[in-house]
């Protein structure tokens, strides 16, 4: 091999291993950092933009693709402690030419976090109320679609602004009373009890804590790896306290039983989603909600816990663009009449 050969294959050697050892360092030091990136890559990758919406001091971060069109736009509340990227595995499975907006709750990632906002559920739907008229996005009625403690914010935001939303999809939503406890619920009671309320299940400060987070949200069993779990730790550690302010709010009287106290309100059509084996929010909930909304379609899927988003997203994106499919010929049906 001569010279100029073995210089060539050395730098092409070169040039591939440091790809591989950044990813290597990152995944052992800091797997917070890989996290981030590979976040970064999934909305690059699925042409998700990122924007900021202002409203008097107050700034919302969102993410959005497509434009409005002769289809309802729809936009996308996270649940608990999470954020706008959790909707990424269902955007997936969603058409391209359709607008989507997936908004930070307030006081989560990119949403200004002040410890003089209403975090009840309530105050959440005002904000959330204040964004929608930020970036026009009433100019058209939409479709509303929140998870867990968004579909709580979801679900008030529909009795509180109905001339806003068209339709209505709420997963396994939080903000119902349940006849039946379910495992996370009994947790929380054994934890008042022993008076370890810091001790929350969905807050959790170690990698061990973080497994059994996944294991009480989800039905299918996830490998992940240590590292990662130690990133996901990382990731959430600076926020934890605003976590614990935000829990007690919400399960504070005036908003553990939002969504009930409004439902009646609910008069757009609605699609319930729930995991059958949700050990978070009992499925009886869904039962709650379909026999106090007018128009109301019950989905419960087999062998899917709480992160419903996570576990099932291609069927949740299909059983969403069906409800929307059915809404629209329903509608067609009217004209026509």
């Amino acid at each position: 091999m001569d010279l100029d050969m073995l210089n060539m294959f050395v730098i092409a050697s070169g040039t591939l291993a440091i790809p591989i050892l950044a990813f290597v360092a990152s995944f052992l030091l800091w797997p917070s950092a890989l996290i981030r990136i590979y976040y970064w890559y999934w909305r690059r990758a699925l042409g998700m933009q990122i924007r900021y919406a202002n409203y008097d001091d107050y700034q919302f971060c969102y993410s959005y693709r497509g434009r409005p069109g002769y289809r309802p736009s729809i936009l996308m509340l996270h649940g608990f402690s999470a954020h706008k990227d959790m909707w990424l595995s269902i955007v997936k499975f969603l058409p391209k030419n359709l607008h989507l907006v997936c908004v930070d709750m307030p006081g989560h990632e990119g949403t200004t976090r002040s410890d003089l906002d209403d975090y009840s559920i309530s105050g959440q739907a005002k904000r959330i109320h204040q964004f929608v008229e930020c970036i026009k996005l009433n100019r058209k009625p939409f479709h509303l679609v929140g998870t867990s403690m968004g579909g709580n914010v979801a679900g008030v935001y529909a009795a509180q602004y109905p001339e806003d939303i068209c339709s209505l999809t709420l997963i396994c939503p939080a903000g119902l009373p349940s006849t039946t406890d379910s495992k996370f619920i009994k947790q929380l009671r054994e934890l008042q009890e022993s008076k370890r309320i810091d001790r929350i299940p969905l807050i959790p400060s170690t990698p061990e804590e973080m497994a059994d987070m996944l294991k009480l949200c989800s039905y299918v069993r996830f490998k992940v790896p240590q590292q990662i779990l130690q990133g996901l730790v990382d990731v959430r550690i600076p926020h934890n306290e605003f976590y614990r302010k935000l829990f007690l709010e919400i399960v504070d009287e005036k908003s553990r039983h939002s969504l009930h106290e409004n439902m009646s309100k609910i008069k757009a059509p609605t699609q319930v989603i729930w995991g059958k084996q949700d050990q978070v929010l009992d499925v009886s909930g869904a039962s709650v909600l379909a026999s106090a909304i007018p128009d109301c379609h019950v989905y419960i899927l087999e062998n899917c816990g709480h992160s419903v988003v996570v576990e099932r997203p291609r069927k949740t994106a299909n059983l969403i663009l069906e409800f929307l499919a059915l809404l629209h010929s329903i509608d067609n049906n009217k004209k026509q009449a």
